[in-house]
Order: C-alpha cells, then sequence, then structure tokens
C-alpha cells in the first residue's frame, strides 16, 4: 500500500496561519497599548477567561505573563457560574478570550465584571457580539479561514496567541523587566543556568586574594600558595585595585631574574586588570576571558571599576554548566 504524504496538508495550515497573523498584525491599534497600560497598572491579578481552546490560549498568556511580573492565573467559564466569580476582584484586570464573542458561557462573567467595573478587556473576533460590546478595552482579531474543513481551532487560536505574546513582551518593556528580574521568577532549569550572574559564581569576602601593593616577592609567593588560586588582586592604601598578578607572571618574573624575593609586586604585576560587573552575565565574562588572550580570572566591581569586590575564575563558569 502506498504510503500518504502529508506535507503539502502541513504546508497549507502553516500558510493559512500566516496569513491569520499577517491580518492581525495590520489590525494592531492603539487599543493594543490600553491594554498593555491597563496590565502593567493593575493593582492586584490579571485573570484570563475563555472556553474550549480559548481557555487553553488564556492559560499561556497567563503563564507568560506571570513569569515577567505581572501576577496572573486563568479562570474557566465554566465553573465561574458555580463560585468562582468570586475570585475576581474589582482591583483586577479581566481578559476574556473568544473567536465568536457569543459564548454562552462567559456571559455571566461579562455581566460580572460590568456590574462591579471590573476593567474588562475583550480579545475576539466579532464586532457586534456581545463582548465586543461589553470591553472596556477592545482588541480585535480579524477573522481568519481555520484549518480542517474551516472548522477546527487553528488560525484563530495562533492569532490569539501571538496577541498574548504581544502583550507579554510590550508589558515586559514598559515594566523594564530584564534578565535579573526575569532570573528572580525562574530560579530552576536550564533558563535558570544560563541566566546566572557574575556575582551568582564570583568569590567574594575573605575569599578574594587581596594583598597589598606594597608586598615583596617572597611575601607574594606565600600567599598565592596559600590563596591556591593562581591569581592575587594588588590593591593601594585607599583599597583601589592596581593590578593583578597570576602565576603565569611568576614564572616569567623569574625566568627574568635571578632573585626575586626583593622585587616589589607592582614591577610584575599587570597593571589595571579587566573588571567586569557583578550584574553582567557569567556567559558573558567567559566571552570576555577566551576573547582577551586566555585571561583565566576577572575583577568584579559594583559600579565602581576601581573598588574590586570579588574575582571570577574560568574554571567557577565552566563548573556551572551554563555552557
Amino acid at each position: 500500500m502506498k504510503k500518504k504524504n502529508y506535507k503539502k496538508i502541513a504546508k497549507n495550515v502553516i500558510d493559512l496561519e500566516i496569513q491569520a497573523l499577517k491580518k492581525l498584525k495590520n489590525s494592531i491599534n492603539n487599543s493594543f497599548n490600553e491594554a498593555v497600560n491597563a496590565i502593567v497598572k493593575c493593582q492586584s491579578k490579571v485573570i484570563l477567561c475563555g472556553v474550549g481552546k480559548s481557555f487553553l490560549i488564556g492559560a499561556k498568556i497567563s503563564a507568560t505573563l506571570s513569569s515577567i511580573g505581572c501576577p496572573s492565573f486563568t479562570l474557566s467559564a465554566n465553573e465561574c457560574s458555580h463560585g468562582d466569580l468570586g475570585s475576581i476582584s474589582k482591583k483586577d484586570v479581566l481578559i476574556l478570550i473568544s473567536n465568536s464573542g457569543e459564548t454562552q458561557e462567559l456571559k455571566p462573567v461579562i455581566q460580572y465584571a460590568n456590574r462591579n467595573k471590573i476593567i474588562l478587556i475583550g480579545i475576539v473576533s466579532k464586532k457586534k457580539s456581545t463582548l465586543y460590546k461589553a470591553s472596556d478595552i477592545k482588541i480585535f482579531i480579524p477573522e481568519a479561514k481555520e484549518s480542517g474543513y474551516g472548522i477546527v481551532p487553528t488560525s484563530s487560536t495562533t492569532a490569539q496567541l501571538a496577541l498574548g505574546d504581544s502583550l507579554a513582551i510590550a508589558c515586559m518593556k514598559y515594566k523594564n523587566f530584564g534578565r535579573l528580574e526575569f532570573k528572580k521568577v525562574h530560579p530552576g532549569g536550564i533558563l535558570s543556568t544560563k541566566l546566572k550572574t557574575v556575582e551568582d559564581l564570583m568569590l567574594k569576602g575573605k575569599h578574594v586574594p587581596f594583598i597589598s601593593d606594597k608586598i615583596k616577592m617572597k611575601d607574594l609567593l606565600k600567599i598565592m600558595s596559600k590563596k591556591k588560586l593562581g591569581t592575587l588582586i594588588i590593591r593601594n592604601n585607599k583599597k583601589y585595585t592596581v593590578g593583578m598578578v597570576t602565576d603565569g607572571d611568576l614564572k616569567r618574573a623569574i625566568q627574568r631574574n635571578k632573585d626575586i624575593k626583593n622585587i616589589n609586586v607592582k614591577k610584575i604585576m599587570t597593571k589595571n586588570p579587566i573588571s567586569i560587573d557583578q550584574n553582567e552575565l557569567a556567559a558573558k565574562a567567559l566571552n570576555l576571558m577566551t576573547s582577551k588572550k586566555k585571561i583565566t580570572s576577572l575583577c568584579v566591581h559594583k559600579n565602581n571599576k576601581k573598588k574590586t569586590i570579588g574575582i571570577l575564575h574560568i574554571h567557577h563558569i565552566l563548573d556551572s554548566n551554563i555552557v
């Protein structure tokens, strides 16, 4: 029996969804800005509600909003008529998703929101629908041809999901929600590992190998052996970093001088060592090390490059499995 080839069907489905997204892109207007403002300024929770596939899309949008610092949860419209309307407060923002805007299960939710003056954002494809007319902020998704004989929610749900992602990213930009904030709400998994910062991995406090710029080589050798890091950070009497000495610097000094015991550390140190801010990603630190003639250690600062607060060794990064 000859095997059927379904690639043409796949391409057709994707083409229809691309068309839906293009229509959505062209339909974005000031209502989108109003929705972003309402979500960001929400004093409580952003609640997503829908029925069937729209409910599932709402659950994904809700999860994305929560992940970027906009507390959110999802309500099933089916359960709202059986007590779950009590979960919605006047300080919440309610987002209802419906392709037709006439879903029967949503009507009690719409009435409750209007009666209690709860901000209602409607995401809908019918401008004459109950949901569109009742919404404080109306986001229109142009109708698009569905796949599967035109009866399976495909193009419409793709557009809903894309709109939700757009709202979330716009809110993220509005709030200046950056990598550090994102990491705080994603403490686990591979994503968190990739978002590790220099501060997460660096040595600090008593573990930072500081020495004075007045030290002679005979004392430096003892300290380096004790610290077991292969690197020492040189500071002046103002606690400003003025240099760095590595075991490589020591080897070169020994090759050049027969007796190095009484040589001052300033004679062999690398002046103005490269420093990185503690809030930078560890991945950036690794790139800096490997692109700068195979540096193995970086000074770490906060605001002031002259004030070293930690040290980051390449082994700290490699052991963290971020690469």
